[in-house]
């Protein structure tokens, strides 16, 4: 599949097999991810896979009342990814200073650009993804016990897919670019 291809075909699953994902396809899929650019190299994303179904439950049903079909996607995806940064290094320098008027924003944005590497990373490995935000950030932290010093961006629902969803319109290049 080239990068294209992966691009182009990929989309959000909402629904999974109840299929297992080898540890190994899961590990490809972190090194793949790994070669994601980030502030100064900085590689601040870390990674929680959770397979529990205990755990994946309970955050399902504990942090997402803002958007309870985030509650399904988790009950139903075989594996959920928490994904972590390092707080205060991305967009800092050595002395604790912001490095542009973007502040703490660049780490949200490594955060992302991990995040669609991870979820291309999968497709390949012919697993489906959907990044999920709507969640009590506060209480999944809690559940997951996110290290001191780390801070819960997204989560991830993993698997593979038990759908085909078509593909979404997209804007025209004309509305997409400007040159000037």
């Amino acid at each position: 599949m080239t990068p294209s291809e992966c691009i182009k075909t990929r989309r959000s699953i909402r629904r999974f097999k109840n299929q297992a994902i080898p540890h190994e396809v899961l590990k490809n899929i972190v090194e793949t991810a790994s070669y994601s650019p980030s502030w100064k190299h900085t590689q601040i994303v870390r990674y929680i896979a959770v397979e529990d179904t205990s755990l994946k439950a309970k955050i399902a049903e504990e942090c997402t009342d803002m958007y309870k079909n985030n509650g399904e996607i988790m009950k139903g995806a075989p594996m959920l990814i928490a994904v972590t940064i390092i707080k205060n290094r991305s967009g800092y320098e050595r002395d604790g200073s912001f490095s542009t008027p973007k502040g703490a924003g660049w780490q949200m944005y490594d955060a992302g650009i991990a995040s669609m590497a991870f979820c291309l990373a999968a497709w390949e490995q012919g697993i489906g993804s959907v990044i999920l935000g709507l969640f009590d950030e506060a209480k999944a932290s809690s559940l997951l016990q996110i290290p001191e010093g780390r801070e819960l961006a997204a989560l991830i629902a993993i698997g593979y897919p038990d759908e085909e969803p078509n593909t979404p319109k997209r804007k025209t290049v004309e509305e997409l670019l400007t040159i000037q």
